[in-house]
């Protein structure tokens, strides 16, 4: 079924990304992952491929181009290469929305001009030892003292962590009003008392830096704070269904790579002096999948028009992470299955594929937290 989605410019970009996988990450990517990180030197030269500020106005010297379809052909394509650990994501997709739209004018002066080269590296962080998908349970506390803000507690989990140059982080600044007490502070790297802990050993993504963060009496100009103070939960709600749909868009691509391989594995692989893609239950599996695969497609498109338009609600967003999700892990075990022995020998990259996928059901919000979200805007 042919995409309706894109049109010259997209395909256009689609071309840049693609040719910049080919040169910088494929030669590469199997040494970044046994490091667990990717250089600093990968960020500029996407920096200079105009790769990582498209979305920008122009006079920070972005693209200009705040068209999520942009955004939806870098996944895409990095998701092509498979290469699952270049954190570009976190820095386009989800941090990118919440400086477009909270920043003051001083802060995005400050702050977008070398968020588009890649020479600022940035990262969110939410996630606590004691408080995942509940983040009104965040222990982590920004007290008002004077200019600043003294910032103590603990993140983990934090995509981009050990490189970020730019934290935004989810901080109680009211501890006794509960969600309306949470403010998003941002930290500079260099700030005393600022300190990352170890790259995090994950069973897959391994190249994306994964790092604990800690801060103890961190000074933070009250400058850095992002928005307006209280109302950081309400910016997380709104931001939410964009991650969402990013990791949706992650899903449904990775999908259609894992069965695009798989059938070419199938058909050259033989059993019985015949091709195993030839019998019956190979069929009515790759049938399966190839038609979940289609509606996930559909879907997830359609919701990225609705982004655009302004128009994705937090229930349609769940319902694409959850689904897509699940399917991911559902394509990634049976064409796994169909590689038989190979498919457990880590050179193939099905065997990657399936580490690298158990995190989607994860991260952004569990399946069991979607399907919440979801019942209750069905008032259950």
């Amino acid at each position: 079924m042919e995409r309706q989605l894109f049109d010259a410019d997209h395909d256009a970009f689609r071309e840049s990304v693609r040719a910049f996988c080919e040169k910088e990450i494929v030669p590469h990517h199997d040494s970044w992952e046994e490091a667990g990180i990717v250089p600093r030197e990968l960020w500029t030269a996407a920096g200079d491929a105009g790769l990582l500020g498209f979305m920008m106005p122009e006079e920070y010297g972005g693209g200009g181009a705040r068209d999520f379809r942009f955004n939806t052909v870098l996944i895409e394509e990095l998701t092509r290469v498979r290469a699952s650990g270049v954190g570009f994501t976190i820095h386009t997709d989800i941090n990118s929305a919440y400086l477009l739209d909270y920043a003051t004018p001083e802060q995005k002066a400050r702050w977008l001009p070398a968020f588009c080269t890649g020479e600022t590296i940035s990262a969110i962080a939410m996630t606590e030892p004691g408080a995942g998908s509940d983040l009104q349970g965040i222990q982590t506390t920004a007290r008002r003292d004077g200019d600043h803000y003294v910032l103590n507690g603990q993140k983990t989990f934090i995509s981009n962590g050990i490189l970020a140059d730019l934290v935004i982080v989810v901080a109680k600044t009211d501890p006794a009003a509960a969600a309306q007490g949470i403010s998003l502070i941002v930290v500079e790297r260099g700030m005393p008392g600022f300190e990352r802990g170890r790259n995090l050993d994950k069973i897959g993504l391994k190249a994306q830096d994964t790092a604990e963060l800690f801060f103890d009496d961190v000074r933070v100009p009250v400058g850095n704070l992002l928005g307006e103070e209280g109302k950081g939960f309400i910016y997380l709600m709104e931001k939410l269904p964009q991650e969402r749909l990013t990791i949706a868009v992650v899903a449904a691509a990775a999908c259609e790579n894992m069965l695009d391989d798989t059938l070419r594995y199938v058909k050259d692989r033989k059993a019985f002096g015949r091709p195993i893609g030839s019998f019956q239950n190979s069929r009515f599996v790759l049938a399966e999948l190839a038609t979940e695969t289609q509606i996930a497609r559909v879907f997830v498109d359609r919701c990225i028009q609705e982004l655009n338009a302004g128009t994705l609600t937090v229930a349609e967003a769940a319902m694409a992470k959850w689904w897509t999700t699940e399917l991911q892990k559902k394509v990634v075990d049976r064409c796994l299955q169909l590689h038989g022995g190979y498919g457990f020998m880590t050179e193939y990259p099905i065997a990657k594929a399936y580490l690298d996928t158990r995190i989607q059901t994860i991260y952004g919000g569990t399946t069991e937290i979607m399907k919440e979200i979801i019942g209750r805007t069905m008032g259950v």
